[in-house]
C-alpha cells in the first residue's frame, strides 16, 4: 500500500468519524492530529468553527514519544479546565486508538477530563 492510498484511507476513515462526533461549546471535540515525529491535540466548538485550546508536544518534555503524548494530553485538560470545560468528544483523527493517539485520551483523562 502506497502514501496516497493510506492517506486517503485514513481521511476516509475521519470522514466517516466526523458524521457521529460533533463538539459543542459546552462539550468540545478534542481533535488530534499525530504527524510522523509530533503530536498535537485542540479543543474545538464545531458551532462557531473556534478553537478554544490547542497544545502540542514542543511544549512540553518527556523521553518517549508515548510519553510526550499524555504530556500533551495532561496539558489540554489543564487548559481546557482554564477555560470551564469539564467534558469533551474525543476525535481520534482517523487513527487507530492506539499508540501515542491513545496516550493523548489517557492523558486528558488523568488532568481530569471526561471523555
Amino acid at each position: 500500500m502506497d502514501a496516497k492510498t493510506k492517506r486517503a484511507a485514513r481521511l476516509r476513515r475521519h470522514a466517516r468519524l466526523r458524521r457521529s462526533i460533533d463538539g459543542s461549546a459546552d462539550r468540545p471535540r478534542l481533535a488530534v492530529y499525530r504527524s510522523n515525529r509530533h503530536i498535537y491535540a485542540q479543543l474545538i466548538d464545531d458551532a462557531t468553527a473556534a478553537t478554544i485550546a490547542a497544545a502540542s508536544d514542543a511544549e512540553v518534555g518527556g523521553d518517549s514519544p508515548i510519553a510526550k503524548a499524555k504530556a500533551v494530553g495532561q496539558l489540554i485538560a489543564d487548559r481546557a479546565k482554564d477555560a470551564g470545560i469539564r467534558a469533551v468528544v474525543f476525535d481520534r483523527g482517523g487513527r487507530l486508538y492506539h499508540g501515542r493517539v491513545a496516550a493523548v485520551a489517557d492523558g486528558a483523562r488523568e488532568g481530569g477530563l471526561q471523555i
